[in-house]
């Protein structure tokens, strides 16, 4: 018998006052005379006042900085020229706009999910009114400085010892000519034949997939990953090097990775989507009620040991979480002897846990591998906002900088660092010729700069 145990949540107390750390403007309200005098004895003394606190805003602050860099002749020799200290690299030519502008829109586009035409109105209450080809330029260049930060992620993410990966569907729009296939070039290969397909069904837009890979350990980073379609070339090209568990829904596109890697990968299933298939189910509802509880039991070990060091959680989930799995298997064994319907969709959701279960139990082999890959999942809501506010991407260069700067807002995000503040020292130390990509890796970065922190987070 399973029961699933419930604890009651502690409630935080309330605190309505305004944060300490903001500015305080000091504002003596000037009385009336008829307040200050009284009609019988005169002038009225102060003993106290009564302080109210509103919170207030003004509109961000855009300034110009005019850098004045002197020129020097010789005057003994003309011929000796004219010397001038040396300019900074700059994200653009003439260093026009400053890296804080660039960050700020690329924050407001995947970190706050703002379209580029928005943030337009964004910057004029502000004084400042750009067109949208100088804000899609600023971030052009900036994906040229963040590009090789961005591999060195995306190698880390590559050689953990676990990667979550998931997808969902981004729209993008057709290209005027079928794009020309690259023998042994399958991304080349794969846009062809979509914009092929996509065409002579008389679409204007084909829908890609904005794939996403999340370090479950050692690189605590989220890289996403544009592709025209579902097809496993993205996940085999992700992880043509890696040996390490894969964790996902059981897709035949994800586990067909595994099985033509030759042994580099293993597959981890998720059990959250085992116990969404049998809490869908509305036939059987009390073995199905059964099933949760013995599931709930699972989850129940996950509370206890989510605050464990991995070798700990490991030796909790072998001494418990394997006797409730096999307590598992044997009520799904004598279950199919009872002849449930297979068509039906409790028979479905069991078969779906027979079909997957050494997956499934694979987990309790590794305490560094979450149970389910909720985790991942909810990544997919940043693509699901974004492509509600901007709808779609141009072509698949767009989607790969939309990719990559995805990667970096998320990854920050992860860590509960301020998008913007993290943006723009990268982009600073990127064009000062830093090389130590390690040090600027958001968890890295994250303990140096206490002050980008989101606390509230």
């Amino acid at each position: 018998q399973y029961t699933v145990q419930r604890r009651a949540r502690k409630k935080k107390p309330r605190n309505e006052s305004l944060p300490s750390h903001l500015e305080r403007v000091e504002e003596i309200v000037e009385a009336p005379d008829e307040i200050k005098n009284c009609p019988q004895h005169g002038e009225r003394k102060i003993i106290e006042y009564d302080i109210t606190e509103t919170l207030m805003r003004d509109p961000p602050r855009l300034w110009v900085l005019r850098r004045m860099y002197p020129k020097f002749v010789c005057p003994a020799d003309p011929a000796c020229g004219v010397v001038s200290p040396e300019r900074p690299t700059s994200l653009v030519e003439g260093n026009r706009y400053d890296t804080s502008i660039a960050a700020a829109v690329i924050e407001a586009k995947w970190g706050s999910y703002l379209p580029i035409y928005r943030q337009q109105d964004l910057f004029a209450s502000s004084g400042w009114t750009p067109s949208r080809s100088t804000l899609l330029n600023l971030i052009r260049q900036s994906q040229f400085v963040l590009e090789p930060l961005v591999d060195h992620m995306t190698k880390l993410v590559q050689q953990d010892i676990g990667i979550g990966l998931d997808e969902t569907s981004c729209r993008m729009l057709l290209p005027k000519d079928i794009p020309r296939a690259i023998p042994g070039d399958s991304k080349s290969m794969r846009l062809a034949e979509k914009v092929a397909e996509t065409r002579a069904a008389g679409k204007k837009s084909l829908f890609g997939k904005m794939w996403v890979y999340s370090g479950l350990y050692n690189a605590p980073y989220n890289i996403f990953d544009f592709r025209v379609s579902r097809h496993r070339d993205g996940p085999d090209e992700f992880l043509k090097t890696s040996r390490c568990k894969v964790q996902g829904d059981c897709f035949s596109g994800n586990t067909s990775v595994v099985l033509h890697s030759d042994g580099r990968l293993e597959f981890v299933a998720c059990w959250s989507h085992a116990r969404r298939k049998v809490e869908a189910a509305v036939t059987y509802q009390k073995k199905a009620l059964q099933l949760l509880r013995m599931i709930q039991a699972l989850y129940d070990i996950e509370t206890r040991a989510k605050e464990l060091h991995w070798k700990k959680r490991q030796e909790l989930r072998a001494r418990e979480s394997s006797v409730v799995l096999t307590g598992i298997k044997k009520w799904l064994d004598n279950l199919a002897v009872a002849r449930i319907l297979p068509k039906s969709d409790f028979g479905e959701a069991t078969g779906y846990i027979r079909n997957h279960w050494a997956a499934l139990n694979a987990y309790v082999q590794d305490g560094r591998i979450p149970i389910d890959n909720n985790d991942v999942e909810q990544l997919m809501k940043q693509v699901a906002l974004g492509r509600k506010a901007w709808l779609f991407v141009g072509n698949v260069a767009a989607g790969e900088r939309s990719a990559m700067m995805m990667t970096l807002a998320s990854s920050a995000k992860r860590h509960d660092l301020d998008v913007g503040l993290y943006i723009k020292d990268v982009l600073d130390q990127l064009l000062a010729g830093c090389t130590d990509y390690t040090h600027l890796l958001p968890d890295q970065w994250k303990l140096s700069h206490p002050e980008a922190i989101r606390q509230y987070r």
